[in-house]
């Protein structure tokens, strides 16, 4: 293909791909509808590119209807691309074609349509991405991000992280050649277009705009279907956690400063934490929950999620506990609602690493949502990044052993060691990563720096679903303290632990049988007064690794 390579100085433009709309005239699809007023509707709304699309009809269908679609695009100044057919963008004046890994060498296309057409081309990984820009593509169309209706011959689904991966080997490319603009396809629609422009991010590039089908074509008020997807995906700055600059080494003090603050307007606001979490612990993190300052409600019914995620202040926490075979269609209607709403959500991964079914599970669920925390012991998290960073050094030097039921089990793995893996997974997901332990560690999805907590005492691991309750703990501070997510995770791992200590400070403590009402009753006492003793008695410093 070197010898179809074009020079930087005939590239497009960078194209206003916003909002893609890519046609579909079969029944399954357009109905009864009217191509024609649904696209000049969809342009109303918000639509900045149409791509006509038409597998089936012949030649001098295809050639009437485009020049119809072209007519409404021109009167809109909306660039119309012909999917596949040179001759048809060609014979109408379109603006450019859309090419698939089978259909015409881009070299063709160009030397056909001349310099000043937009020529886009379909990628569904790295190698595909990279080589359709050496051979001068001008946009990319990477998918599918989901399995859709509308492809049936979908190689394989990337998933928001397969983009993501796509992205960043794009963002490595020679100079001229790694601004290419992309749009990612496959299953958006108006409840994940926030959460996949957001999830889909690598440290280096972004995607430059959705490309939709069924969510516009096959809705019976295209304008509003248009507009309302515009809306959502300017939410993904919503899905932000943090920024850069709440964690530098010199502010962690400051950072302990704020705790009691925090502690005080968690108290005021009373948010709510929804929990779907197992049957052996409900009760037990309810009763943290109000001990806290929080409202809880155990709800595993994620029919009536969608009105929870309104409530403002509110926050998930799924737990994976108690798997049952209806459970994960719940715990995906309930994430849909709350990712929706751009509020916050927490995955608990209980006993990720025990069997094939939870580890099937979990996978599931982080190609479906994006989580604000993903918490759990060193198995737990090890298990979840082996799925998202297979190759990732530390499966190849450590030897990481079968999780045993869902408890966790002291750590044999360097603490920096350890950090550097969940600065990673953070960095990836967009994430933080808290793995729970002696001492917590805890990765700013931002910086990747780490922190370590180590307040806490033994008896927290020898009692039934203190680690599920801290998951509940911190979903109700990061709701609570929505402008950093981060300093709200910050603030209840230490209040978590300075009570953990105060309920076995006073010696009445024999065991765990005692700890635990003791704890509930720190933690209201710690949290009636302000937080005050949490903020002075913190200990939390930076863990040092290679990054």
């Amino acid at each position: 293909m070197a010898g179809s390579e074009i020079s930087p100085e005939a590239r497009k433009p960078p194209m206003k791909l916003d909002l893609y709309l890519v046609t579909d005239s079969t029944q399954a699809i357009l109905g009864d509808g009217d191509l024609f007023s649904i696209v000049e509707n969809a342009i109303k709304g918000g639509v900045t590119i149409v791509q006509y699309r038409d597998k089936h009809s012949d030649t001098g269908v295809l050639i009437k209807t485009a020049e119809r679609l072209h007519a409404v695009t021109q009167s809109h100044n909306v660039p119309l691309i012909i999917n596949d057919r040179v001759d048809v963008a060609l014979a109408i004046g379109a603006e450019g074609v859309h090419l698939g890994q089978d259909d015409m060498p881009i070299g063709t296309a160009r030397r056909i349509l001349g310099k000043k057409s937009i020529i886009g081309v379909s990628a569904n990984n790295i190698e595909e991405a990279q080589e359709a820009v050496k051979s001068g593509a001008d946009y990319l169309g990477l998918g599918a991000v989901y399995a859709t209706p509308t492809k049936s011959d979908t190689k394989s689904i990337l998933g928001p992280y397969g983009i993501q991966a796509v992205l960043e080997a794009l963002s490595s490319m020679a100079p001229d050649l790694k601004d290419i603009p992309t749009v990612a396809i496959g299953g958006i629609n108006q409840s994940n277009a926030g959460r996949i422009f957001f999830q889909s991010c690598s440290t280096h590039k972004s995607l430059s705009g959705l490309a939709v089908v069924t969510a516009i074509i096959a809705s019976q008020t295209p304008y509003e279907a248009a507009a309302n997807l515009r809306k959502a995906l300017a939410t993904h700055e919503l899905y932000s956690i943090t920024s850069p600059g709440t964690f530098q080494e010199t502010l962690v003090s400051s950072l302990l400063d704020h705790v009691p603050s925090i502690i005080s307007h968690h108290t005021q606001i009373t948010p709510l934490s929804h929990n779907m979490t197992n049957t052996v612990v409900q009760n037990f993190a309810a009763n943290v929950c109000l001990a806290t300052g929080s409202s809880p409600i155990m709800s595993t019914n994620g029919h009536e999620a969608s009105a929870l995620a309104q409530i403002p202040n509110s926050a998930l926490v799924v737990n994976m506990g108690t798997l049952t075979p209806d459970l994960l269609t719940h715990y995906k209607l309930a994430l849909t609602a709350y990712n929706a709403a751009a509020r916050p959500t927490l995955l608990d991964p209980v006993g990720a690493g025990a069997t094939p079914l939870r580890r099937s599970t979990l996978a599931d669920l982080l190609a479906h949502a994006h989580f604000t925390c993903i918490k759990g012991n060193e198995s737990e998290i090890c298990t979840a990044a082996s799925i998202l960073l297979p190759d990732h050094p530390f499966f190849t030097h450590s030897q990481q052993q079968q999780q045993r039921g869902v408890d966790s089990a002291p750590t044999r793995t360097p603490l920096p060691q350890l950090a550097q893996l969940i600065s990673h997974l953070s960095l990836k997901t967009h994430s933080l990563i808290l793995l729970t332990g002696a001492t917590d560690l805890l990765a700013h999805p931002i910086t990747g720096r780490v922190l370590a907590l180590s307040n806490g005492h033994p008896f927290l691991g020898q009692i039934t679903g203190s680690g599920c309750a801290l998951g509940s703990v911190i979903a109700a501070f990061m709701a609570a303290w929505s402008e950093d997510k981060f300093e709200g995770a910050v603030a209840a791992v230490c209040l978590y632990g300075v009570a953990a200590e105060e309920a076995v400070g006073g010696g009445k403590v024999e065991g765990p049988g005692g700890f635990v009402p003791a704890f509930l009753d720190a933690l209201w006492k710690v949290n009636k007064s302000g937080g005050k003793e949490v903020g002075k008695w913190a200990k939390v410093e930076f863990v040092d690794f290679e990054s």
